[in-house]
């Protein structure tokens, strides 16, 4: 069965269920990140996880390469910064901002001049067969609220990831 398939079996169109939770074994973040932007059209993305994959970076490299991503910022922990530091030629060609954090939030905002969808959820930014959670809302309020901290985490409480590998890269 196909992404888009398996995904209707659990969440509801965001036009007819704007507040939805869901617990599932079927779904990864690449999913519900597709079956978003798929419903609102290009938009800008921010994240906030533990730990990035493999398989996540390149689900989201052909997503944004359909063009449905218009601008995308992640923010991962410094404890990941191993498996980080390892993906990082992959993380540069597909994501524009990826900022390091003592951040164990795992959020996914897609925003457009039309839609505000937030995703708080359980899974990283990661591929994996378990059960995991999540709350999908519409809400501009709940929107507002999580883009205002993962902005706080990102001017305040951050190391841009991109800056700081590019100046060690250039001593060597």
């Amino acid at each position: 069965m196909k992404h888009s398939q398996v995904i209707t079996t659990v969440l509801s169109p965001l036009a007819e269920n704007p507040q939805q939770a869901y617990m599932s074994n079927l779904l990864q973040v690449a999913d519900i990140l597709q079956w978003i932007l798929d419903q609102t059209g290009p938009a800008t993305v921010k994240m906030a996880s533990f730990s990035i994959s493999e398989e996540f970076l390149r689900r989201l490299f052909f997503i944004e390469k359909s063009g449905l991503i218009k601008d995308i910022d992640i923010i991962l922990d410094f404890k990941a910064t191993n498996k980080t530091l390892i993906l990082w030629p992959f993380i540069a060609q597909t994501v524009r901002n990826c900022y390091l954090a003592s951040s164990h939030a795992k959020i996914l905002l897609v925003g457009n001049d039309h839609w505000t969808v937030s995703v708080v959820m359980s899974q990283n930014l990661t591929r994996g067969n378990r059960f995991e959670s999540g709350f999908i809302s519409t809400s501009p309020e709940v929107f507002a609220t999580l883009s205002e901290q993962v902005n706080y985490v990102i001017s305040n409480q951050s190391v841009p990831f991109h800056e700081v590998f590019s100046q060690k890269i250039g001593k060597n």
